[in-house]
């Protein structure tokens, strides 16, 4: 921990008194220098934030001191302050809590945009979902069950599967007890599932044999270590997609998408179709050891960190 100088206020930006901030697996890889993006050390880790806008530069009218919101960032979140354009700032649902808002935007988000743009899943099909009860896995599962998918979620403990279950997930499957393959197929009469969310990494050989003819395979990220490689002559004889996601990415690419896709999260968040599971929060103070619980797949739902607690 140290003390940073106060950023400057740049045209078009706010600066907001950070309440609470959430952990996303990016941020395990992005300390380690294993992230596709690299800021230049030294630097502040942190994707994501909830806190009150203490002051706005000349010219911001979407925002006031005092509004309360979520902020979206490459880094720069486990900090008292952030300093950031409007574009990447959002009210804060007026359900959610600070800590709720500091892990929404970018799970959601990517769960979103995999299954609504990426997949364009369609009511009646089947998702799985690997990692289910992990960061991002768990909205897969709410997201999935509000476009009316058949969803079997897939995790390595009991506890897991129960939140997931709870979350909506119609199966479940514990992946330490035999192939998860095999049980894709027995609960599905043997066709396998249309579209597969995988933040893991499973291997290729399983992955593909999960999905049925014509399905989609979603690369969301490698949570389990691993980063596999797909046979393109099986993918062929499939019929099947591989489909890369990155949302954060995508956004940039194309800011009218990312803010559709903003607006009609946050109008399910305003009706309560939708909520992170806030299962663990730390003082920011002990940022490193929650890190480590992260790493280590120890966590229910999500983590975050509490700043600025007066």
């Amino acid at each position: 921990m140290v003390e940073l100088p106060r950023a400057e206020l740049a045209g078009g930006s706010v600066r907001v008194g950070v309440k609470a901030a959430g952990l996303n697996f990016p941020d395990w890889l992005m300390v380690q220098g294993l992230y596709q993006y690299k800021p230049d050390l030294p630097f502040v880790p942190g994707m994501e934030a909830a806190g009150i806008i203490d002051e706005v530069q000349p010219g911001v009218t979407s925002f006031a001191p005092g509004d309360k919101v979520m902020v979206r960032m490459r880094a720069g979140a486990f900090a008292e302050e952030a300093v950031v354009a409007a574009d990447q700032v959002l009210p804060l649902p007026a359900a959610f809590g600070f800590e709720e808002g500091a892990t929404f935007l970018a799970a959601h988000t990517t769960a979103y945009h995999a299954l609504k743009t990426r997949a364009e899943m369609r009511r009646g099909q089947s998702l799985l979902v690997l990692g289910a009860a992990g960061w991002v896995g768990l909205a897969a599962v709410q997201i999935g069950k509000l476009l009316g998918a058949r969803i079997i979620a897939a995790a390595s403990t009991e506890q897991k599967l129960a939140l997931a279950r709870e979350a909506g997930a119609d199966d479940i499957l514990n992946y330490t007890r035999g192939r998860i393959e095999d049980g894709v197929h027995d609960l599905t009469d043997g066709r396998g599932v249309d579209v597969l969310f995988d933040p893991v990494g499973i291997a290729q050989d399983s992955a593909l044999r999960c999905l049925t003819r014509g399905g989609k395979l979603l690369v969301v990220g490698f949570a389990g270590g691993h980063i596999p490689s797909y046979a393109a002559n099986r993918i062929l004889l499939r019929g099947c997609s591989v489909i890369g996601v990155r949302a954060g990415e995508a956004g940039r690419h194309d800011p009218e998408m990312r803010r559709r896709e903003h607006a009609e999260l946050c109008d399910l968040a305003g009706r309560g179709r939708v909520r992170p599971h806030v299962s663990e929060v730390y003082p920011l103070e002990q940022c490193a050891a929650a890190l480590r619980r992260f790493a280590g797949r120890q966590a229910v739902g999500r983590i975050a960190l509490r700043v600025n607690p007066r």
